[in-house]
């Protein structure tokens, strides 16, 4: 406990995706677990996921009027430096107001600001890295701030080695009790349980060139007597709801959004994923053999670096975007016909796994309080 006996007063700051706001929720609530009379605060961007997703796991969070860099020339990126020193204004009040003990960064456009405020004022400051190719907020905020925890080795290309804890990505508690939920996960979804699953899923706002390699393979799938669980994200939805109708009684089921995600993974005998830090993460903790297609479509290719870290350790299959729409499916049913390779992947995918990270980052966080 702080030395006048109060509860711990954390912010924690940062979002924009699913990525950073999962492992930042993964935090508060390890330091609710320890310290149930703490008070936690959020700051995110406003207009963002966190704004939403935050309050329906429990917590109140602040928005600031922050946004990215855009690499082309746009109004954005014209109002940017006035965004930066309203933003840290805004976070020197909430700090004032708030008195946290600690602040913690996870990442996206607010943490910049917040954790920039905080270190000027000698707040101790910790900040998470999901990724194996360091986020730019976070590389520029490393010099400031007092530990680095990282969920991949060599990271001292990043960050400065005295400050770096290897912790891994902390993820929701579900995740990793899904060992004996395979048929309550297929009840869930109207599935049987003799047929094999194949559980698809392009991030929560889904994956353009998974869903239309999945769209071109649907037939073969139904055919080959497996059954899908298929995340599309809104945008793709639509068009797959026509799709999946013929192959309903063959056990093809389409989903806008999954909520139930440890039931989704419970019901997986493999997973088509993106390589985002928190799928990742959390296909190790769940034991899946993954298939990973790497986005194309993020800063430094970052999720192809994330992938490799697993394949160079022949964990996962690495199928490129650019190959999906030929390779994916025949993939993915190669790998169901083959128990040994699943075997074999679930082994070493599960031996990178780290369940404590949250536990890690909390202990980190509450040493440098103290």
């Amino acid at each position: 406990m702080p030395e006048n006996n109060r509860p711990y007063r954390i912010i924690i700051s940062g979002g924009g995706t699913g990525g950073h706001i999962y492992p930042a929720v993964a935090i508060a609530n390890q330091i609710k677990a320890i310290n149930p009379d703490a008070e936690i605060l959020f700051v995110g961007a406003k207009g963002r996921m966190e704004m939403t997703r935050v309050p329906e796991a429990g917590y109140k969070i602040v928005g600031l009027w922050i946004s990215g860099l855009q690499r082309r020339l746009t109004l954005d990126n014209l109002s940017f430096p006035l965004k930066v020193l309203s933003s840290v204004r805004a976070s020197h009040k909430i700090i004032k107001e708030f008195k946290p003990d600690a602040v913690v960064g996870v990442g996206g456009y607010a943490s910049g600001p917040l954790l920039y405020a905080a270190t000027s004022r000698n707040i101790p400051a910790l900040i998470q890295e999901q990724n194996s190719y360091a986020g730019i907020t976070n590389k520029l905020l490393a010099k400031r701030v007092d530990k680095v925890c990282v969920a991949y080795d060599n990271m001292k290309q990043f960050f400065p080695a005295e400050k770096l804890v290897l912790t891994g990505n902390p993820v929701r508690q579900d995740i990793m009790e899904i060992q004996d939920k395979r048929r309550e996960a297929l009840l869930h979804f109207g599935l049987i349980s003799e047929q094999k699953t194949i559980l698809v899923i392009g991030g929560s706002l889904g994956a353009r060139t998974i869903n239309q390699s999945v769209a071109a393979g649907v037939k073969q799938i139904a055919e080959a007597g497996y059954q899908l669980i298929w995340q599309t994200g809104k945008g793709f939805y639509a068009e797959v709801q026509q799709l999946e109708k013929p192959y309903l009684e063959q056990g093809i089921r389409a989903f806008d959004f999954i909520k139930r995600m440890d039931l989704a993974y419970a019901a997986a005998d493999i997973v088509v994923s993106r390589a985002g830090a928190l799928s990742i993460s959390e296909l190790c903790l769940a034991g899946k053999p993954a298939i990973l297609v790497p986005s194309p479509n993020v800063a430094e290719d970052h999720q192809t670096k994330n992938a490799m870290a697993l394949v160079n350790r022949q964990a996962a299959i690495l199928v490129r975007d650019q190959a999906a729409q030929q390779e994916l499916v025949p993939a993915a049913l190669q790998l169901l016909q083959n128990e040994q390779e699943q075997k074999r992947l679930q082994q070493r995918i599960q031996k990178m796994a780290r369940p404590n990270a949250a536990a890690d980052i909390v202990k980190e966080l509450l040493e440098l309080i103290k």
